[in-house]
């Protein structure tokens, strides 16, 4: 206590100085408008850098949580493209009464948000491991897709895990298609570059440039993808002496080593047809 009263002694007119010009600013705040928005405003952006470095740091801890609602969101979006629907179509009758009808149609293809738990890029067969399974919904041949484009195919599937074959495996192959003209060929990976795919197959007649937009094919209704959705571009062109077909080099348009969700891709006219063709009786 002694300490504290010779303190205030030594400092008694530094003190005073202080709490009388506190008290004038205090004044000058509270009776003075010109003054109270020059304060204000100054509180107010501190007030907004605390607030932001905040936010900054609890934003962080919030990212996970984040990207959940952001893939969620993506495959709701996903689910509304007219590539998710089939048309009807008036030359034939069928009766389908367990899928959900939409104003576009009957609807194709249903989507699964799935993380990605484990991924490789280096490997001739690379495979990448999903953390949903059975339990989940997630059946062998789902097709699965990233935010830029297609990656790969499921292969196996236990009760809460997946596995995927990627494009970037040498035993993946896809049917794909240039957007101009249409023309389809196979898609496969040669196993050196993880940026690039080859496309197979596709005639010479084709008009095809450097740029070109490569899509997955509409060939079978038995495709795991959607017809349409980007693959990537043409950026080489290989002519074969031998034959009357190129051979295209493809850029993808899917980054694989920064894939953290994806999408999984059901074909339900597929299943539907199965079905149908169980209950078939046998000649």
């Amino acid at each position: 206590m002694r300490n504290i009263f010779l303190f205030i002694r030594r400092f008694f007119n530094l003190l005073l100085f202080l709490a009388l010009e506190g008290l004038a600013i205090y004044t000058l705040y509270n009776y003075n408008k010109t003054h109270q928005a020059f304060f204000g405003g100054i509180a107010n952006e501190v007030t907004g850098v605390v607030s932001k470095r905040y936010n900054d740091v609890e934003y962080y801890f919030q990212l996970k949580k984040t990207n959940e609602q952001l893939a969620e969101e993506n495959k709701k979006l996903r689910e509304m493209l007219p590539s998710s629907f089939e048309s009807a179509d008036t030359a034939r009758v069928t009766y389908i009464d367990s899928l959900a009808k939409d104003t576009l149609g009957t609807r194709k293809f249903n989507f699964l948000v799935a993380k990605v738990i484990n991924n490789s890029v280096s490997d001739e067969n690379n495979y990448i491991t999903l953390h949903r399974g059975a339990k989940q919904g997630v059946k062998v041949d789902m097709g699965v897709l990233g935010p830029d484009g297609i990656v790969g195919k499921v292969i196996l599937v236990s009760d809460n895990y997946s596995r995927v074959m990627r494009l970037l495996n040498r035993k993946s192959k896809v049917s794909a298609m240039l957007k101009r003209g249409l023309y389809s060929g196979e898609l496969e990976w040669d196993g050196k570059d993880p940026e690039y795919l080859t496309l197979h197959s596709i005639p010479k007649s084709a008009k095809v440039q450097k740029g070109d937009t490569v899509l997955t094919s509409n060939i079978s209704e038995k495709l795991s993808f959607p017809a349409g959705l980007m693959v990537g571009r043409v950026a080489e062109i290989i002519p074969d002496a031998s034959s009357n077909f190129y051979t295209l080099k493809v850029r993808s348009t899917t980054n694989f080593y920064t894939l953290q969700y994806v999408y999984l891709t059901e074909n339900l006219l597929a299943i539907e047809q199965q079905q149908l063709e169980s209950k078939t009786p046998k000649d």
